[in-house]
């Protein structure tokens, strides 16, 4: 098991910045990938970003290409995600997911196998 811990959402005005951390602890030889994925009202948990693990590609939802940043520490099992340029539309719950299949990052949240518990990001105009 995985067991995957966000933190550093908050309250920000438009324009501003904030970045996520996700500690992932456990068997954490096993993933192979990490994304992150959002959920505003009244939507579907959209893909945000995700990144290999060994080879540290990432991958952008057009949404956030450009403003938002996904990287990671393997020392510390932690994975990062810089958002600048926030807009109110970013406002949402952002989930940390860690993926074990061989294959690496993937934009669909079927395809993770552990999840955080979740950080809220509230943008206000």
């Amino acid at each position: 098991q995985v067991q995957l811990v966000e933190s550093g959402g908050g309250l920000v005005q438009a324009g501003d910045s904030l970045r996520l951390s996700c500690a992932a602890s456990g068997r954490t030889f096993s993933i192979n990938a990490m994304g992150w994925f959002r959920l505003a009202p009244g939507r579907e948990r959209d893909f945000v970003t995700a990144i290999n693990w060994s080879s540290s590609s990432t991958y952008y939802a057009d949404s956030v290409k450009g403003r938002f940043t996904i990287s990671r520490d393997n020392a510390k099992n932690t994975v990062y995600l810089q958002m600048n340029s926030l807009k109110p539309e970013d406002t949402a719950v952002y989930y940390c997911a860690a993926r074990k299949a061989l294959y690496g990052a993937a934009i669909s949240s079927a395809e993770y196998d552990y999840w955080g518990q979740g950080t809220q990001v509230t943008v206000s105009s």
